[in-house]
C-alpha cells in the first residue's frame, strides 16, 4: 500500500502533457489502478441528417394509401351487399397486402410451377417487393412503410409522452417472448411448405379463397368481445413498451428480418470516429447495443436510421458498402439513396404487375356478387 502514491504520480506525470480533451481517466478496479481509453475529441457532422424526416415522409404516405384502399374496398364491398354494384367500380387490389399468407402460398406456387398466380396475384407481387426492400435495407419495410409499424412507433412514443419513459422488458423475458413470432412464422411457413402446388391452386379458386380479402374486413367490421379484449391489450402494451406488435408477436417482420441478414448493406460503427456517447443505443428502438458493435447484423434491426440520424460525430455511423462496391471516394450508402432504392423496388415491382397486367385476380363479379353477401356462411376448404 505504500507504493500507492507513487503510481499516481506516475500517472499524473504521463498525463501532463496532453490536451485537456484527451485527458486519461483513471478507473480502479480488483486488480489495481489501471488507466482508461482516452477520450476522442468530437469531430461533428459537417451536414445535418434529413433521414427521420424522408422516413416519416414514406410512413405517413404509405398509412394515407392504406387508409384510401380499406376506405374503396369496403364501399366496393358493400356496393355488392346492397346489390347495387355496376362495373365501373374496381376492386382495389391493395388490400391484399394485407394477405400475408396467401401472398406466401402464391410464392411457393410460382416457385414449383413457374406459373404466376391469378388469384389474389397482389398479394405476392407485394410480398417479393417488400422482401427485395428486406434483402437491400435492412427490415426497412417495418420501420417506413408498414401501417402497423407505424401505428405501434407513435403508440410507444405517446406513452413515452405521457409516462416520461416505456418499459423495457428483462432480458430473460425479453429473448423468449422474442422467439414467439419466429414460432409463429415457423408454423405458417410449415402449413404452406406441406401444400403442394395444386393444392395451393384449389384453395385460392375455393369460395373461401376468393373472398378471403372480404372475411378479414369482415373480421374487423365485427369485431368480437374476446378480439375487441385483445385488441385493447396489444394498444396499451404498444404504449407502454418498444414496438411490442412488432418485436414480439409479428411473423412478416420476422420473415423480413431472416431475409435482411443476407443484406449486402450494413450499419457500421467506426472506433476511430466514435466518442462513445452510447446516444445510438438509446436511440434504437430495437434496444441494440449499436455503441458496442462495430456492425449491426441483427435480424432485429429495422433499417430505420434512427442511430445514424443522432449520432453527432462525423464518420462515425454509416450504411457502409459491401467492399466490392466501394470506390476511393464512396464507401458509405446515404440516407437519401436508402429512401430512392425503397420507392423503386416498391413501385417497380407493383409497377410491372400492373402494366404487365398480372397485378388483379381473375374472379369474375358474378361469382363476387354470389359471395359477398354471405361472406360469414362460407366455410374453409378443410371443414
Amino acid at each position: 500500500m505504500a507504493t500507492q502514491p507513487k503510481v499516481h504520480e506516475q500517472v499524473n506525470e504521463s498525463c501532463e502533457g496532453l490536451l485537456p480533451e484527451r485527458t486519461a481517466q483513471l478507473a480502479a478496479d480488483d486488480s489495481g489502478i489501471k488507466l482508461s481509453a482516452l477520450r476522442r475529441k468530437l469531430v461533428r457532422r459537417a451536414q445535418p441528417d434529413h433521414s427521420q424526416a424522408l422516413r416519416r415522409s414514406f410512413q405517413f404516405a404509405f398509412l394515407l394509401l392504406n387508409v384510401w384502399l380499406g376506405g374503396a374496398f369496403y364501399f366496393w364491398v358493400r356496393r355488392f351487399e346492397a346489390g347495387t354494384h355496376d362495373r365501373t367500380m374496381l376492386r382495389p387490389a391493395g388490400v391484399e397486402g394485407w394477405l400475408p399468407i396467401a401472398g406466401l402460398m402464391n410464392l411457393k406456387y410460382w416457385l414449383a410451377t413457374g406459373r404466376l398466380p391469378v388469384t389474389h396475384p397482389a398479394a405476392m407481387f407485394l410480398l417479393v417487393s417488400f422482401l427485395a426492400i428486406a434483402f437491400l435495407f435492412r427490415k426497412a419495410f417495418c420501420s417506413w412503410l408498414c401501417p402497423v409499424g407505424t401505428l405501434s412507433e407513435y403508440l410507444w412514443r405517446a406513452g413515452q409522452q405521457i409516462f416520461r419513459r416505456t418499459l423495457h422488458l428483462p432480458r430473460w423475458l425479453d429473448l423468449p417472448l422474442r422467439s414467439l413470432k419466429y414460432l409463429l412464422l415457423g408454423f405458417f411457413v410449415w402449413a404452406v411448405s406441406n401444400m403442394s402446388a395444386e393444392a395451393i391452386e384449389q384453395f385460392m379458386r375455393s369460395p373461401y379463397g376468393a373472398i378471403a380479402d372480404v372475411r378479414m374486413l369482415n373480421f374487423f367490421r365485427d369485431l368480437g368481445q374476446t378480439a375487441a379484449i385483445v385488441l385493447g391489450i396489444l394498444v396499451l402494451a404498444s404504449i407502454l413498451v418498444q414496438n411490442f406488435w412488432c418485436r414480439y408477436l409479428c411473423p412478416y417482420g420476422a420473415l423480413l428480418g431472416l431475409a435482411s441478414l443476407l443484406s449486402p448493406f450494413r450499419i457500421r460503427r467506426s472506433k476511430g470516429a466514435c466518442i462513445d456517447c452510447a446516444k445510438c443505443a438509446k436511440a434504437c428502438p430495437s434496444v441494440l447495443p449499436v455503441d458496442k458493435l462495430i456492425s449491426i447484423k441483427s435480424a432485429e434491426c429495422t433499417g430505420c436510421l434512427e442511430c445514424i440520424a443522432v449520432c453527432p460525430a462525423e464518420g462515425a455511423l454509416q450504411i457502409a458498402l459491401p467492399h466490392w462496391m466501394r470506390s476511393r471516394n464512396a464507401g458509405r450508402l446515404p440516407a437519401w439513396a436508402s429512401a430512392a432504392g425503397i420507392a423503386v423496388l416498391f413501385l417497380g415491382i407493383v409497377g410491372f404487375a400492373k402494366t404487365a397486367g398480372y397485378w388483379n385476380g381473375d374472379v369474375p363479379d358474378y361469382v363476387y356478387r354470389q359471395l359477398v353477401p354471405h361472406a360469414a356462411e362460407v366455410d374453409h376448404p378443410g371443414q
